[in-house]
């Protein structure tokens, strides 16, 4: 049964705070419409990918992340665990489906969406399982909680009630490359592929069912966020992932689809970095290869199969591109890099990151 304490009903009505009038107006600015995201029937719904596996695409008006979970014969594993009002919402959803027990819960990678729900799985049985990468990253982002100056949960505990009722708990059961789950009937490859959207990422592989969960290695719209990766290896990551043949992608954030989806999202990279490059070649200066930003957008929203992937925070990816070619910045850029990453960083769960 679900323990339900007094501070999990705090972190449970957290789920329905909003956002403000000047955070509505950066996520259209920067081309992604939460609210319009969060209205989609898909979402909060629970969707059976195959037999005894589960999709459910996250509210991102609150900042949910999207969650898996498969029923194996003793036990559950969930995939990701959410900010803890996240996590709160899919447990009774969990509950409805089955009385095993909840064991593990796997952490694609370190940002809060997808991690700072842990201490709610952990208090209903269950180990947080990653990555040993993603606990590098905490070490790196994380800093209050191993004994240095704040950190990103501190930020998000000023702007997140569920945040602030809880505590940050780091996956204790890790990986360097892969973690298999079978029980003779179900099999789960947990594996590292590579860098990606962190230097942590890991996906969930089924090969039997051919399902992948991917976490925020590969998106459904326009929320990628370039500051805590690199894209040129992303590209030779994605191409991994496509070898294993998934017939169903499960992405971090967005509906799932066919594996197709791997194939826009590595192309909206690789598009975005043979741009950049062609200016980079040409020797353009750093104020003209972001001058070109506008008509790069336009000439991928041309393309139907990436133009969901582009908005008006390109400019901020192709500056990372930019810096990953020639070490260089844009001038005078700090304000879209910072829209960015603000933007990353309300819907992940912390104020505004000064940092890049």
């Amino acid at each position: 049964m679900c323990r339900v304490t007094r501070r999990e009903l705090l972190l449970g009505s957290a789920a329905l705070f909003s956002l403000t009038k000047s955070d509505w107006e950066l996520l259209e600015a920067l081309g992604v419409d939460a609210q319009a995201a969060a209205a989609l029937p898909e979402v909060g719904k629970v969707d059976p990918v195959a037999e005894g596996v589960y999709f459910h695409q996250g509210n991102l008006a609150v900042g949910h992340c999207n969650n898996g979970w498969v029923i194996f014969e003793d036990y559950v594993l969930v995939i990701d665990a959410n900010f803890p009002s996240g996590a709160l919402e899919v447990l009774p959803k969990i509950r409805a489906l089955t009385d095993k027990p909840i064991r593990f819960a796997f952490d694609t990678h370190h940002h809060g969406d997808h991690a700072y729900g842990n201490q709610v799985w952990v208090e209903n049985g269950a180990v947080p399982v990653a990555h040993t990468g993603v606990v590098e990253e905490m070490k790196k982002y994380e800093t209050g909680y191993y004994g240095n100056t704040p950190g990103r949960w501190e930020d998000a505990v000023k702007g997140r009630p569920d945040v602030k009722v809880s505590k940050l708990k780091p996956p204790s059961l890790l990986f360097p490359k892969e973690l298999i789950f079978d029980d003779g009937k179900k099999r789960i490859e947990l594996m590292h592929l590579g860098v990606a959207h962190t230097h942590g990422d890991a996906f969930a592989w089924m090969p039997k069912e051919k399902i992948l969960f991917t976490g925020d290695a590969c998106v459904n719209g326009p929320y990628n966020f370039v500051g805590d990766g690199n894209v040129e290896k992303w590209v030779g990551t994605l191409e991994a992932a496509k070898k294993l043949g998934a017939k169903v992608v499960c992405p971090g954030h967005g509906p799932r689809d066919a594996e197709t989806m791997l194939i826009r999202q590595q192309k909206f990279f690789q598009t975005l970095r043979e741009k950049v490059g062609e200016l980079v070649k040409a020797k353009k200066s750093a104020e003209q290869v972001r001058d070109s930003v506008e008509r790069i957008n336009k000439e991928i929203k041309a393309d139907t199969a990436i133009a969901h992937y582009a908005g008006n925070s390109l400019k901020a990816q192709a500056e990372k591109v930019y810096t990953e070619m020639t070490g260089g910045k844009f001038p005078a850029a700090q304000k879209a890099a910072n829209d960015a990453r603000r933007l990353h960083a309300h819907v992940h769960g912390h104020v505004h990151q000064h940092h890049v």
